[in-house]
């Protein structure tokens, strides 16, 4: 379990007393891990404080999670690509700003900018690998842990509002927090710790319903997303003598299956069940850049490889990056020559290390 300072949960709670405008900010293509940490940082807040409360996207979460945003919350969410000026505005005239699940103001794309040049009180709550601490004036900064929506509930929990106990939760905020950390471990699959476990027997003895958080995250896609899986498996993934399993997804066809954000959310991961498959990566492409997710075994960095390669970084064994075009590459045909090249050289440092 995640240890803290006594005298930065007090001056957070201090701090948040003493706000009038919050912004709450993530990173941007908000995932479950975002959502569920920032919209429980929303009821907290609405619950113990008098502050008017923000939250800042830099654009719209993918449907697939539309469920866990309840219409409260949804009022307070402001995004960036739906109207700029108000986003922006926002954060100008907020006094306290929450930061979640990521480490850097670049990771919020065009909220950089305003979020840098704040005067605001700024508070990180992340669980990636090297936090700009800088940037903060106060950080809660832990690796070895699930989720953002897991550290932030110990965070919450040991404040003087929760007194040490789950059940002061506000319900809706345990419900945001079970569903941000389930979503992260690829529901327990990955990066699960004892403290994770935890967290869940606790949420569920209070009545949180995993069931139907499962549910709802697992069994609503279209038909469309199993098509495309199926094309996938049968076409378009490669497995290099390296033992790297690769997926590119262009426009084109990301058109055809009528593909939404989040739809191909997991699908990276289905190349690990291989015996031989040490790496995988999904490349999708999105305007002038492609996104890149990347997971490994154990022993193989998925962080270190998104660092030296893909512009990006994350976990030890799942990260993201992008590939800008054409400064990186000339376009998505390239892609499979891209990652061929540059894996065999990182598998190789990998071995030799």
């Amino acid at each position: 379990m995640p240890t803290f300072n006594h005298s930065d949960i007090d001056r957070l709670s201090e701090e948040l007393a003493k706000a009038s405008r919050t912004v709450i900010v993530t990173h941007f293509k908000p995932d479950g891990d975002a959502m569920g940490s920032s919209t429980a940082m929303h009821s907290f807040i609405r619950r113990f404080f008098n502050s008017d409360v923000k939250i800042v996207l830099n654009d719209r979460y993918p449907h697939s999670i539309a469920f866990m945003v309840s219409e409260e919350v949804e009022n307070d969410i402001l995004t960036y690509e739906e109207n700029c000026e108000e986003a922006l505005t926002a954060i100008r005239e907020a006094d306290h700003i929450i930061a979640l699940d990521f480490n850097a103001f670049h990771r919020t794309d065009h909220l950089e900018s305003a979020l840098a040049q704040s005067s605001a009180f700024k508070v990180l709550i992340d669980h990636h690998l090297n936090p700009d601490k800088d940037a903060f004036d106060l950080t809660f900064s832990v690796q070895e842990i699930s989720s953002a929506s897991e550290l932030l509930y110990h965070i919450l929990k040991a404040t003087p509002q929760c007194g040490g106990k789950a059940e002061n939760l506000p319900f809706y905020a345990a419900e945001s927090l079970m569903t941000g950390m389930t979503t992260d471990t690829n529901n327990f699959a990955n990066s699960t710790y004892p403290s994770t476990l935890m967290m869940a027997s606790e949420l569920i003895s209070i009545g949180v319903d995993r069931d139907r958080i499962l549910s709802n995250l697992y069994n609503q896609y279209g038909e469309n997303r199993l098509r495309l899986l199926g094309h996938i498996l049968k076409d378009l993934m490669t497995i290099t003598e390296d033992g790297v399993a690769y997926i590119v997804l262009d426009k084109t066809t990301l058109d055809k299956y009528e593909i939404k954000e989040g739809d191909t959310e997991g699908f990276v991961n289905m190349p690990l069940s291989i015996d031989r498959v040490k790496m995988s990566l999904l490349l999708k492409e999105d305007g002038d850049r492609i996104r890149v997710s990347i997971r490994s075994r154990k022993g193989i960095s998925a962080n270190r490889c998104s660092r030296l390669h893909f512009n990006g970084g994350g976990h030890e064994n799942a990260a993201g990056g992008r590939l800008n075009i054409p400064a990186d590459i000339e376009g998505i045909d390239k892609a499979g020559e891209y990652i061929e090249k540059h894996t065999h050289i990182f598998i190789n440092e990998e071995n030799e290390a």
